[in-house]
């Protein structure tokens, strides 16, 4: 099913059922593509028009599993317009010849502009003081804040994301651990190739931006706190699940976290949370060292556009 994009009659049919940047859908009908985009497509209406589909566009809020792949029956090629794809049945796709792609590097600036962004408001304390000033409190002495400088910031995995991030801290003197046990030889003066035992040992922050794998879930858990030779900042820039949040929580209450900064969360459902992910969130808003953003880091203007003229070129370009 792999193969040239470019059939006789140069003409391929494409569903998108995710938002995206028009500039996606006007550069593929430009070369003859029939585009068929329906953001706000349901499962059902997902199944019921995929049959015919050669290019499917999706972001996170469908999911392409054994059904979905079952009723595509002429599907060439999954496009991710961001750089996730845990809500793809990779393995399945692949028995099925069906290549997949993301967009990964259009929003990796995003992303490590808002890992900054939450770091330094996490250790300067800005969300608190600046909800305490607007309530007419000026409470300096309470909202004294912590340096960057000289600390030493870990980053778990070292694709896109952990680059970028790691290109931002440079001019913050800080020193910049890495471990992605993956890549090999990418040290640098800027990042320090390290083991899983020197992070252990060093790290004042630890900020993860790693894919979620059956390897990655639950990553950070009470195992790996208890390993930490001192007490950390966490920072969670990929996927909710890659932090379990009952052990984060004890870590917090323990003080072995000493703060937290997640753009993503287990479940970002919360209209669907049960009773022990309410608990859970309830006791995360109640915390004045936790900052939270809603799944944005990546969702800049900018990228919008970015992430459209990527999938474009790859999809114009595939082989």
């Amino acid at each position: 099913m792999k193969g040239n994009l470019e059939p006789a009659n140069n003409s391929l049919n494409v569903l998108i059922v995710d938002d995206v940047h028009e500039l996606l859908i006007l550069g593929l009908r430009e070369v003859g593509h029939n585009v068929l985009y329906l953001p706000k497509a349901n499962r059902t209406e997902v199944l019921s028009k995929i049959v015919d589909q050669d290019i499917l566009v999706v972001r996170t809020k469908t999911p392409i599993d054994a059904e979905v792949l079952g009723a595509a029956k002429k599907l060439r090629l999954i496009a991710r317009a961001g750089a996730g794809l845990d809500n793809i049945d990779l393995t399945l796709a692949t028995e099925l010849g069906i290549t997949c792609t993301n967009a990964g590097e259009a929003n990796s600036d995003a992303v490590g502009e808002h890992t900054l962004g939450m770091l330094l408001m996490l250790l300067n304390n800005l969300g608190r003081a600046h909800a305490e000033v607007k309530r007419g409190l000026w409470l300096r002495a309470a909202n004294r804040g912590i340096e960057l400088a000289g600390k030493t910031v870990a980053i778990i995995g070292y694709g896109n994301t952990g680059k970028a991030v790691a290109e931002k801290l440079s001019g913050f003197n800080v020193k910049v651990l890495v471990y992605d046990k993956y890549l090999k030889d990418f040290g640098s003066k800027n990042v320090v190739e390290s083991t899983w035992a020197q992070i252990v040992q060093e790290a004042d922050i630890l900020s993860f931006h790693v894919p979620l794998t059956n390897e990655t879930k639950f990553y950070l858990n009470q195992a790996l706190i208890d390993q930490m030779e001192k007490p950390f900042f966490l920072l969670n820039l990929s996927r909710g699940k890659v932090v379990n949040t009952k052990d984060l929580l004890q870590g917090l209450d323990q003080g072995k976290i000493l703060g937290c900064a997640l753009d993503v969360l287990e479940n970002e459902h919360l209209e669907w949370h049960n009773l022990e992910e309410k608990k859970w969130f309830e006791r995360l808003i109640n915390r004045e060292n936790v900052v939270l953003t809603p799944h944005i880091g990546g969702w800049t203007k900018e990228s919008y556009a970015k992430i459209s003229q990527v999938l474009l070129t790859k999809l114009l370009t595939f082989r």
